[in-house]
């Protein structure tokens, strides 16, 4: 009778430690999950499945890394986190070196606090068992409180920044991620490791110092991502002031050619009977030339509608119109549907900017010529335009106009663009032509 009671007491014990080891383990999943949250709103992971999946995993147990001042622990969790974040993303190179950091100093902070100052606190007054157990909790609590709070303000999708901004944004993260490393690894840097945590002043300095730094690198950390939110808002207001100006310019064409055609009609009785008599004097040179002339006419010729999309034919004619100013011989030929599954900021993008690349490049050529190739059809939207160049374009083929906010912005934007769409551009340099190909797939979302 005795033996049963051991057998089921130990029983009890091992079940109890199972479930608290389940507990355990879903405790840091929920954290690894809120933090998956957070980095795939600003990070663009690639669609595979599995890659969710192995960052999902690798978050949770890096949410739960040990980290102390003077400790190498942070050095080896850079050597996983940059490799595994960088690896399992896609995009701007830049830019998801920028989001990288920006993550490490936001997550680093919170374990160096929980273990440098709360467990010793902790112990201090005999309390191991309960900051064992508290521990455990309050690294899934932050950050699901700080996923709940900033819930609402997360992009739908992760940010699409110039590489302009991504630069700057990448020497910003560069203050905290060297504050970060300088109080965490300077500890250990000096020649003297032990000698430093057995002085009580030399101690005292460095946990003054990791008190003042660790929540500026934390709070910083949260102000560059709100900083990249707010950036992209300014982009995407930026291309949709462009693209409003591109169809007020068209439509104040149409409106142009609408008043020339009813002047002509209130003229036409008029020509006809400046005709009628040229050809009863027999002046038939003059009267085939003032036949001519009105044919020349704007009002006569109209507008030309190059597609049924409104946004493309708004971009396309305003480009055809510099293309005549400039002197350039233009072939143009779209087939669009009146509805595309693709943003109009995206659209105006990347059609305004291939084709002011083009022209940037065409008039400085003795042939000025441009063939432009736009499509949709058995579910690909298809851009090819192709150039006179006179020299080899640059590869990032930004433009060198002095207003450059509201230019190309070379062809990494826009194959940001392609990329958000699950497609693709590529280009190609020839002796005196370049050429441009986007193909987007047209049954997706931007992803």
């Amino acid at each position: 009778m005795e033996n049963l009671f051991v057998f089921f007491t130990r029983l009890a014990e091992f079940l109890y430690l199972c479930a608290l080891n389940w507990v355990w383990f879903l405790l840091g999943l929920s954290s690894g999950y809120f933090l998956t949250r957070l980095t795939t709103a600003f990070l663009p992971v690639k669609p595979r499945r599995g890659w969710r999946i192995a960052l999902l995993l690798f978050l949770t147990v890096i949410s739960g890394q040990i980290i102390w001042l003077g400790d190498t622990n942070l050095f080896y969790s850079l050597l996983a986190f940059l490799p595994m974040l960088l690896v399992s993303s896609k995009g701007d190179r830049v830019g998801r070196l920028t989001v990288t950091i920006i993550f490490f100093c936001l997550i680093m902070p919170v374990n160096a606090v929980l273990d440098t100052y709360y467990a010793p606190i902790m112990a201090h007054f005999g309390l191991d068992d309960i900051y064992y157990y508290s521990d455990k909790f309050i690294r899934p609590a932050v950050w699901g409180l700080l996923y709940l709070a900033a819930r609402k303000r997360l992009p739908e999708s992760p940010p699409q920044l110039s590489p302009r901004f991504w630069k700057l944004l990448l020497l910003l993260a560069a203050m905290p991620f060297s504050s970060l490393l300088a109080v965490v690894l300077l500890p250990f840097l000096q020649s003297d490791y032990d000698y430093i945590y057995s002085n009580y002043l030399l101690h005292g300095l460095t946990m003054s110092l990791g008190v003042a730094v660790l929540p500026f690198v934390f709070l910083t950390a949260l102000a560059l991502l709100y900083t990249i939110r707010a950036l992209e808002d300014h982009e995407r207001l930026e291309r949709a002031n462009r693209l409003a100006s591109l169809q007020e310019s068209y439509y104040q064409g149409l409106r142009r050619e609408e008043t020339q055609l009813r002047t002509l009609r209130h003229d036409l009785r008029n020509h006809l009977t400046a005709i009628r008599g040229l050809l009863a004097l027999g002046e038939d040179r003059r009267a085939l030339d003032y036949i001519d002339q009105l044919s020349g006419s704007a009002a006569v010729q109209g507008g030309r509608r190059l597609c049924a999309n409104d946004t493309a034919n708004a971009v396309l004619t305003a480009k055809a119109e510099d293309m005549r100013r400039e002197g350039i011989q233009a072939d143009i030929a779209a087939s669009l549907p009146e509805l595309l599954p693709v943003e109009d900021t995206d659209l105006c993008a990347l059609l305004g900017n291939a084709l002011d690349n083009a022209i940037e490049a065409a008039v400085q050529t003795p042939k000025k010529w441009i063939v432009v190739r736009c499509r949709a059809e058995k579910g690909l939207f298809m851009l090819r335009v192709e150039n006179a160049a006179a020299q080899s374009p640059d590869p990032g083929l930004a433009t060198r106009k002095e207003d450059k906010s509201s230019h190309g912005f070379g062809i990494p934007g826009m194959r940001e663009i392609a990329e958000r769409y699950s497609g693709s551009l590529e280009t190609r340099a020839m002796p005196g032509k370049f050429e441009l190909v986007a193909c987007l797939p047209l049954d997706g979302r931007s992803a």
